[in-house]
């Protein structure tokens, strides 16, 4: 069986990201070469939360990226989402906003998705954060998502 990928919005976002920094262009150089070159050995879908975000914000590709974003299956957040968020943010594991980074992670661990695609390395693919959302989702009995970018995705490419 295929493995399953969760997108979260920086992926959308960074496959029509028009900044020209050399870090901006070769995030989006990787982003599109994962999409059209290795997404179909993946089962891939992102999340209504996703959806919204990418409709509610002001980039200027929004609505290139919402569109991209439609063509794949959407999880909806559960009622035992908001509380897994809710100890996310309570242990310090993801920041306050409960619509972001906190939601995205917790949606990938309920929903047992193998890895969770995206840019942010800050709070999401970051080695240093992975022991504690290790520690968390085991007490929680979750299962932890391998928290990745594109790059890491595309193997000996």
């Amino acid at each position: 069986m295929a493995q399953t990928v969760y997108l979260e919005t920086s992926i959308f976002s960074f496959y029509f990201e028009r900044r020209t920094s050399p870090a901006a262009v070769a995030m989006q150089g990787w982003t599109r070469q994962w999409w059209n070159n290795h997404r179909h050995r993946y089962l891939i879908a992102t999340s209504t939360a996703v959806l919204a975000e990418l409709d509610t914000g002001n980039l200027p590709h929004r609505k290139e990226a919402l569109n991209l974003a439609m063509t794949l299956p959407a999880v909806a957040p559960e009622d035992e989402i908001g509380k897994i968020v809710d100890v996310y943010i309570e242990h310090h594991v993801m920041p306050r906003d409960p619509l972001g980074d906190a939601l995205h992670l917790a949606l990938a661990s309920f929903h047992k998705f193998d890895y969770l695609l995206t840019w942010n390395c800050e709070h999401l693919a970051n080695a240093n954060k992975a022991g504690h959302i290790r520690r968390i989702n085991t007490l929680l009995g979750l299962y932890v998502p391998m928290l990745i970018t594109p790059l890491e995705l595309m193997g000996d490419e």
